[in-house]
């Protein structure tokens, strides 16, 4: 079964802005700073999104390190091939666990909401369950941090 993490992110800008924004090399880059990732690193290349980046496992429950060990590799792709749309894939290389979904945009009235529907799936018996719960929180304050980034980003705009 897997873990259901569904987000709503609202920007006053346009779904073009939006779009444009999450889809530039350096806004992406920013939102890593803004993470405090130890090494990361984007592409972006005819609408696809690759986000490569590698957090220290620091503050994870001792179960979780024993897993991951002192640092975990994540990376992410999202396939924009339309303004409105991205599918949507994170992997922890090596590790039995990724996420899987969507992207979507949708303007109204001059402001654009995106929302990000992943299932987390952990693929070990027993602390499976306690891992996705630990990933979508993560997940949770990635997007937060990049929401607050993107607010910031298309005010300077």
């Amino acid at each position: 079964m897997g873990k259901r993490v569904v987000k709503e992110l609202t920007y006053d800008a346009s779904l073009e802005e939006v779009a444009a924004m999450l889809t530039d090399r350096a806004f992406r880059e920013r939102v890593l700073e803004r993470m405090h990732v130890v090494r990361g690193h984007v592409t972006v290349e005819d609408g696809v999104v690759t986000i490569e980046q590698v957090q220290s496992s620091s503050g994870l429950p001792s179960f979780a390190t024993k897993l991951v060990g002192d640092e975990i590799r994540i990376v992410q792709v999202e396939a924009w091939r339309i303004p409105e749309h991205a599918d949507v894939e994170v992997s922890i290389p090596g590790k039995p666990a990724e996420m899987a979904g969507t992207a979507t945009l949708v303007e109204s009235g001059g402001r654009t909401t995106e929302r990000v529907d992943l299932e987390v799936t952990v693929r070990l018996p027993l602390v499976g369950g306690k891992i996705e719960g630990l990933v979508a929180d993560m997940l949770g304050r990635a997007l937060d941090t990049e929401h607050r980034t993107g607010v910031e980003w298309l005010a300077s705009r």
